[in-house]
């Protein structure tokens, strides 16, 4: 019998294949670029095990406890919610068609949930919201808003971005999200 062909690396996804994780009262959402290919397969966002998001929010305090992928739903337990600037499509940044960036439907859920922050997770997806070049993106708050929330950039946790890896600038962000929850009064 001959092995199943492989998965793919990259393609299209049918309509909230992974959904949005929105909604009031956010004190942080994270946006990625895209669902890679673990994830897509798994239906979880940041889900091969050389990421190092899940185990971040956790070290960092974001979480009190280290979730797995497959519980990204409790993240509003602690206020956080999650997203990507590219939902329609699977892969790597560089297998993404043209066009798969949809920044104003981004924005516009950001306008609409308002949460305190928007963390992004590359500066590849801060940059096409930002429209800037990608070296043109600095790591950290950003002088930008959509509407009241604050933007943030940080270095992705992908396996592939290791050697860009700095868990200080994730603590520099936990510690800014810590502040909303004194300042706005959230029960978070």
């Amino acid at each position: 019998m001959p092995a199943p062909a492989p998965a793919p690396r990259f393609g299209p996804l049918p309509p909230d294949h992974v959904p949005d994780l929105l909604g009031p009262d956010l004190r942080v959402v994270f946006c990625g670029t895209a669902l890679g290919r673990v994830s897509a397969q798994k239906r979880a966002y940041y889900a091969h095990p050389g990421n190092l998001f899940w185990r971040t929010l956790h070290a960092t305090g974001l979480t009190p406890i280290r979730l797995a992928p497959a519980d990204w739903p409790r993240l509003v337990e602690w206020g956080i919610g999650l997203t990507d600037v590219c939902k329609a499509h699977f892969g790597n940044d560089a297998e993404l068609p043209a066009g798969a960036f949809d920044t104003h439907a981004l924005r516009a859920k950001i306008e609409r949930h308002a949460p305190r922050i928007l963390a992004f997770t590359s500066k590849t997806a801060a940059a096409a919201v930002l429209q800037r070049p990608t070296g043109a993106v600095p790591l950290g708050a950003q002088p930008e808003r959509i509407g009241a929330t604050r933007l943030f950039v940080l270095p992705s946790p992908s396996g592939q971005a290791r050697r860009y890896w700095d868990t200080a600038v994730w603590q520099s962000l936990a510690d800014a999200v810590q502040a909303t929850r004194t300042t706005h009064g959230s029960r978070r």
